[in-house]
């Protein structure tokens, strides 16, 4: 397996993802092409000394999309690091993308690049949501905004072939987002989407609250974009506030309360999980957070490397035609 890793990606980049990608070869030896401009990515290589016989290539882009740019961005710098990173992929020069860059910009130079699954209308945006006793998919978390009841049946398929090949569960269950559990509860859009969840052959189990998003009570949960984007970011500051208040509190405590605090924030820690999964689009292609520091990034690699190992895009086709047939 070899992972392009966009060197320009992200708020820190090119320091953290260089050094996140020295990490990953150093300790488990993964083949990494990191993509950038190669002036500025070799003298990051420098700082971590002798890397000439770790399996990293550099390979130059002279352009880059920066943090601010979308979609005109990514067609105008044909030269830039997320183009050239998703022509290797293309080309079969690699295995898989993984990038911290602006979520908008790795997906349309995902589409320039690399195209759709044949089937698929919308590609589509999974972030592992912390979850007891499992951790849970919820997709889309940003991709589409508005949706339509066809794109949120295809985004359970497509979630339900990435949870039984990357989670490891043979029978995923599916729910949706809506404001109660109840079949009448919901949007006009999740009113008009569970009767087609429930004829597609899925576990579709119905209704998700936000609260039960938590307590693991579907494997996979679809929405539109707009909703699961809140639901992320609105997470994440609630984690943020209760860690620090739990830091606070147990800053005179004994050791074991620290370990508390530690387990609490491994499992609900964004940098564990490293990525969200682009899903839909004809390649493995893996979002890194803005914010990543070099864990981050070796966990975004990480991700990339098993959903390649694990044929995502082969799974997610055969899905998907399975479920057109029936």
């Amino acid at each position: 397996m070899k992972i392009v890793v966009d060197a320009m990606g992200g708020d820190h980049a090119p320091e953290v993802v260089v050094a996140g990608a020295v990490a990953e070869a150093r300790e488990r030896g993964t083949q990494i092409i990191l993509v950038g401009q190669e002036a500025r990515v070799r003298a990051e290589l420098v700082k971590h000394g002798d890397v000439s016989k770790l399996p990293i290539e550099v390979m130059h882009a002279s352009e880059v999309v920066e943090m601010a740019e979308h979609t005109l961005a990514v067609k105008a710098k044909r030269d830039s690091s997320l183009a050239v990173g998703m022509r290797l992929v293309k080309e079969g020069k690699a295995d898989a993308f993984a990038s911290a860059g602006n979520s908008g910009a790795v997906m349309a130079a995902a589409l320039f690049g690399l195209g759709r699954i044949p089937g698929v209308e919308r590609p589509a945006i999974g972030s592992i949501y912390p979850a007891a006793p499992a951790p849970c998919l919820l997709v889309d978390i940003g991709a589409n905004a508005d949706c339509k009841p066809d794109y949120l049946v295809q985004f359970a398929i497509m979630g339900h072939a990435y949870a039984r090949v990357i989670f490891g569960i043979d029978q995923p269950t599916v729910g949706i987002v809506s404001n109660g559990e109840e079949a009448d509860k919901g949007s006009t859009l999740v009113r008009e989407t569970a009767p087609l969840l429930r004829a597609s052959g899925l576990n579709f189990i119905g209704n998700v609250e936000g609260k039960d998003l938590g307590r693991g009570t579907a494997t996979v949960v679809v929405t539109d974009g707009l909703t699961g984007n809140v639901i992320v970011k609105l997470t994440e500051g609630v984690v943020s506030f209760i860690a620090k208040t739990l830091k606070r509190e147990f800053t005179r405590g004994f050791r074991n309360k620290l370990a508390l605090i530690l387990m609490v924030r491994k499992r609900v820690d964004w940098r564990e999980i490293g990525g969200a999964p682009l899903l839909g689009v004809n390649g493995v292609v893996v979002i890194g957070h803005g914010r990543s520091d070099a864990k981050a990034i070796v966990n975004m690699i990480r991700m990339a490397e098993k959903s390649a190992q694990q044929d995502l895009v082969g799974v997610i086709q055969a899905e998907l035609t399975a479920r057109r047939k029936d």
